[in-house]
């Protein structure tokens, strides 16, 4: 692909979307780069750029990495990262089951949102304050947890 094509493609316009990868680090889930590009998200944010050299990543990402900006923000950075965009107006959305969230089919996503995702142990405590709404998926199952890339489509696709 010619560097002006992608330049193009990139220049699209793009939702207010952005989704923060940063608390993921397993090139599997991180496939939901495809995700983002194919509904319009305006970046995804990961931990480390070099996840887009691994295989697993490549194989589920189909090239979706080409496409859709993405950015570096390191865990240890998040909560800056975080309060800044919340002063460009972002709402600050976790995927989270907590006592006050709100439930996936009723909430209606602002056009400035960031989501906020975490693979097993959940938004850290530090984080968790940071956000602005916490929505659940709801369920019906025994086992009370999605894999972070489901949830995460899900929640895109309702963004969407």
């Amino acid at each position: 692909m010619v560097p002006q094509q992608r330049a193009a493609r990139l220049g699209k316009l793009h939702g207010a979307l952005l989704v923060v990868a940063s608390l993921i680090d397993k090139p599997t889930n991180l496939g939901l780069c495809r995700t983002c590009e194919i509904f319009g998200a305006s970046a995804l944010v990961l931990d480390n750029l070099r996840h887009v050299s691994d295989k697993h990543f490549q194989s589920l990402s189909v090239s979706s990495e080409l496409w859709l900006p993405l950015l570096e923000v390191k865990p240890a950075e998040l909560a800056d990262f975080l309060q800044m965009k919340k002063s460009e107006g972002y709402c600050i959305v976790g995927v989270e089951q907590t006592a006050n969230s709100q439930s996936l089919q009723d909430y209606q996503f602002p056009e400035k949102t960031l989501l906020l995702l975490n693979e097993r142990e959940g938004i850290p405590a530090n984080l968790l304050q940071m956000l602005d709404v916490c929505v659940e998926i709801p369920q019906q199952g025994i086992i009370r947890s999605l894999n972070v890339h489901v949830s995460a489509a899900l929640l895109i696709w309702e963004y969407t």
